[in-house]
C-alpha cells in the first residue's frame, strides 16, 4: 500500500506543467485523474476500496441493472511541496453528478450543486506543505428537491465523470472562482463587417494588492495585434468585473464557413513582469432572427440542421473521453448536421472547442426539464433553495461557455408543463437573467405545451409530434398552416423537433402507431416517421431550424429496454440506423450517399417487395438478377421501386447512372 501511495504522489508531481502564458511566477496545472479510491457511502471500510481513474461513473450500463442513485466517496492523497508556500491552490472539477462536497485533511471546503457544469474550490488554507494531504470528495446523484433537474428522461449517472486538475497560482490572480470560468469574458456589443466593439470583462481575486493595472490585448489569427488597452484597477471585488473596452475596425467574422478566432490576452499588473496572465480565444459574430423567421449569423440566413446530443455512451456511461467526443463530432458532421443541442445541460468544453474550430452551431441547455411520459413527475418547486439553484446553474452555463462563438443560444427549459405550481413566472425570471448575463444571444426553449409558455423565450422549438402520436401524417401540413395563419402564433419564432424510437433488428410487415408501453420498436416505423415528417416540414418552410431527437440512443431506465431508442445511431455510437442515411442523403452536401433502406429486414413474407433507396447522386437503378428496375422519386433524395418480385433468396443491387456508387442487400422471402 505504501508503494502504491508513493507511486501516485510521484506521478502527480511528474505531470507536464501547463503554463497560462505568464512571465513569472507561472500558473501550473496538474492532472489529478489517477489514483482515486472509490467506495459507496454505506461501505464501512475504505482500506480495501478499488482504485479508479477519472472520468468515472458508478452507473455504466442501466440495462444490466447498473443505474443506482446513491452517494459515494472518492479519496486520494497528494504531496504539496514546501516551495508552493506563498502561492494559491485550487482544485477544478470538470463535472460531478449531481452534488459534490470536498474535504481536505478532514476539513470541509465547499459544496457544488449541479451535475453538468465545472466548478473550482480553493484549498490554499486547508493544505499542509511538505506533507501528504488527503482529499475526499463525497458525490451524490440521489433524488433531491433542491437541485435541478428534478425530472429527466436521461439517467443522471453518478460520479466524477470529467477531468480534475490542481491549479497552482500566484497570490493575485485573474479569478478561477467566478462560476467555474476562466475569469475572462469577451462581451460583444456591436458586430458588423465594419466594426466590432464591446468590453473584456475580467474578474479578479487578490490577496496582497488592492490597486493595480489591467491590460487587454487582442491578436488576430495571423499574429497581428489589433487592439491593446490598459486600465487602472482599484477596489477589487471578486463579484465585480473590471471592464476593458475594445473596438476592432473591419474585423474578421466567425461563421460556419470561416471559423476566424481571436486571441485575447489579459495581463494583471505590469506587462513585462505581470502578477498573472490569462489567454482566452473567441470569435466575433452576430446572432439574429430576421422577419422571415430565419436564423442569421452576421446577417446571413442559415438553414439549421440540428441534432440533440445525449451525454452517455454504451459501456462508458457519462464518463466519456475526448476521443469519444471527437468521434461523435465526426459522426454528426458526416450525417450533415450543422447544429448540436446539449440536452439538459452542457457537455465538456472540448465539444464547443470543436464547434468553434470546425464550424457547428451549439444550443446549450440549463437543466430545467421534465420526463414527458410521466404525469406524476414534478419539474419545479417554488422554494427558495430550488429557485436559487436554478439561477446559479444558469449563471454557470452562460459564464463557462460565454467565449465560444459557436454557442448561439441558451436553452431555459425542456418539455415542462404548467400544472401544479406556476413555473411560468420562474421561466420569465430565468429569461431576464440570461439577457442580463448575455445580451448578444437569444434564449430558447423546447416545448410540447400550448399557451403562454411558448412566448417567454426569444425562440421556441415545438416538440408536438403532430400527426404521429395521434391523427394522421397529413395533420402536419394543417398544423404548419395554422402556425402561419394564426395571428398570435404567426409572431412566434419557432423551430421544430421530432423523433421516434427504432431498434435495429426489430422488423415488421406493416407499420403501426406505437403505444407508450410498446416493446416492439421496429426500425422501419422510425424510418417511416422521419421520411414523412421531414418532407412536410421542408415543404412548409416556416421553421428557423429542424432538430432531431436524438443523435444517439441513450440510457433511460424509465423506457423499454432501459434506453431512449430514438437515436439516429445506436447506443454504441457505431451502428447507424436507416434514418441516419435518410438525413445524410438530404443534408450532407460534400459526401455522396447511396443506401438501400430496410437492410436489417432480411427475412420477409411477401413475394412482391417495395425497395427504398436514399441517394444524393441522382436517381438510382435497381438491379435484381440482371434485370434493371427504374425507381421513382417519392421525396428529396428518396427513391422507391414498388412490386419488386423476390423468390427465395435474392441479392438486390442499387447503383447510380454512372456506376460509380453502389450498394447491395440480400433478402429472403419465407412463408
Amino acid at each position: 500500500m505504501r508503494y502504491i501511495k508513493y507511486f501516485i504522489l510521484v506521478a502527480v508531481l511528474s505531470v507536464c506543467l501547463v503554463s497560462a502564458h505568464a512571465a513569472a511566477p507561472e500558473r501550473e496545472s496538474y492532472n489529478l485523474n489517477e489514483g482515486w479510491r472509490f467506495f459507496f457511502a454505506d461501505e464501512p471500510d475504505a482500506a480495501d476500496a478499488d482504485y479508479v481513474t477519472l472520468p468515472h461513473t458508478w452507473n455504466v450500463d442501466a440495462v444490466e441493472g447498473g443505474y443506482v442513485r446513491t452517494t459515494a466517496n472518492y479519496q486520494r492523497d497528494i504531496f504539496i511541496p514546501a516551495e508552493w508556500q506563498g502561492r494559491r491552490l485550487f482544485v477544478r472539477f470538470g463535472g460531478a453528478q449531481s452534488v459534490a462536497e470536498l474535504f481536505v485533511n478532514g476539513k470541509y471546503v465547499s459544496e457544488h450543486r449541479g451535475g453538468f457544469t465545472a466548478f473550482t474550490f480553493e484549498i490554499t488554507d486547508f493544505v499542509r506543505y511538505d506533507q501528504e494531504n488527503h482529499l475526499r470528495v463525497i458525490v451524490s446523484n440521489s433524488q433531491r428537491s433542491d437541485v435541478l433537474p428534478l425530472s429527466s428522461d436521461m439517467d443522471l449517472a453518478g460520479g466524477i465523470y470529467r477531468d480534475v486538475e490542481l491549479l497552482v497560482t500566484p497570490m493575485d490572480i485573474i479569478s478561477p472562482l467566478y462560476y467555474g470560468s476562466e475569469g475572462v469574458l469577451v462581451e460583444q456589443r456591436e458586430v458588423s463587417r465594419d466594426k466590432a466593439s464591446g468590453v473584456v470583462k475580467v474578474y479578479l481575486s487578490t490577496r496582497s494588492v488592492d490597486h493595480t493595472t489591467l491590460t487587454a490585448r487582442v491578436v488576430d489569427e495571423d499574429g497581428y495585434e489589433v487592439m491593446t488597452r490598459t486600465v487602472k484597477v482599484s477596489k477589487i471585488s471578486p463579484e465585480r468585473a473590471i471592464e476593458v473596452p475594445f473596438e476592432i475596425p473591419h474585423p474578421q467574422l466567425w461563421s460556419l464557413e470561416k471559423r476566424t478566432m481571436y486571441r485575447v490576452e489579459v495581463t494583471l499588473g505590469d506587462v513585462k513582469n505581470p502578477l498573472d496572465r490569462m489567454v482566452v480565444y473567441t470569435g466575433l459574430r452576430s446572432v439574429t432572427i430576421n422577419d422571415d423567421n430565419r436564423l442569421c449569423i452576421n446577417g446571413i440566413p442559415v438553414d439549421v440542421r440540428g441534432v440533440s446530443l445525449p451525454h452517455d455512451r454504451e459501456g462508458y456511461g457519462t464518463a466519456i473521453s475526448r476521443n469519444h467526443i471527437a468521434e461523435d463530432f465526426v459522426t454528426m458532421r458526416d450525417m450533415g448536421a450543422n447544429a448540436v443541442r446539449s440536452i439538459v445541460g452542457p457537455h465538456d468544453d472540448y465539444l464547443y472547442d470543436l464547434c468553434d474550430k470546425e464550424g457547428m452551431l451549439a444550443w446549450v441547455d440549463m437543466p430545467l426539464a421534465r420526463y414527458e411520459y410521466s404525469f406524476a413527475d414534478i419539474c419545479y418547486y417554488p422554494t427558495a433553495a430550488l429557485r436559487t439553484n436554478g439561477f446559479d446553474q444558469l449563471k454557470e452555463v452562460v459564464v463557462q461557455n460565454y467565449n465560444h462563438p459557436s454557442v448561439i443560444m441558451w436553452g431555459l427549459f425542456s418539455l415542462v408543463w404548467q400544472r401544479g405550481d406556476d413555473v411560468l413566472g420562474y421561466i420569465g425570471e430565468l429569461n431576464e437573467l440570461a439577457h442580463t448575463l448575455d445580451a448578444s444571444r437569444p434564449t430558447v426553449s423546447c416545448s410540447n405545451s400550448d399557451g403562454a409558455i411558448n412566448f417567454v423565450t426569444d425562440l421556441v422549438v415545438l416538440r408536438q409530434n403532430v400527426g404521429w402520436s395521434k391523427g394522421s401524417i397529413e395533420d402536419v401540413d394543417i398544423w404548419c398552416g395554422q402556425l402561419s395563419s394564426n395571428k398570435s402564433w404567426a409572431s412566434l419564432r419557432c423551430g421544430v423537433a421530432y423523433g421516434e424510437a427504432g431498434v435495429r433488428g426489430h422488423n415488421c410487415e406493416r407499420v403501426e402507431r406505437a403505444s407508450r408501453d410498446m416493446r416492439h420498436l421496429p426500425e422501419r416505423r422510425q424510418t417511416d416517421m422521419h421520411e414523412r415528417y421531414i418532407e412536410q416540414i421542408d415543404e412548409a418552410g416556416i421553421f428557423w431550424g429542424v432538430w432531431l431527437d436524438n443523435m444517439f440512443d441513450y440510457a433511460s431506465t424509465r423506457r423499454a429496454y432501459g434506453k431512449n431508442l430514438a437515436g439516429m445511431v445506436a447506443h454504441n455510437h457505431v451502428d447507424k440506423k436507416d434514418a441516419y442515411y435518410l438525413y445524410r442523403a438530404r443534408w450532407n452536401k460534400t459526401e455522396p450517399t447511396l443506401r438501400i433502406a430496410d437492410r436489417g429486414w432480411r427475412e420477409r413474407r411477401d413475394m412482391l417487395q417495395s425497395i427504398d433507396v436514399y441517394s444524393s447522386v441522382g436517381e438510382p437503378l435497381l438491379v435484381v438478377e440482371g434485370d434493371t428496375i427504374t425507381m421513382r422519386c417519392v421525396g428529396k433524395a428518396h427513391y422507391r421501386a414498388d412490386s419488386v418480385e423476390v423468390h427465395g433468396t435474392k441479392t438486390i443491387h442499387a447503383t447510380d447512372v454512372s456506376g460509380r456508387y453502389t450498394d447491395s442487400v440480400t433478402i429472403r422471402v419465407v412463408k
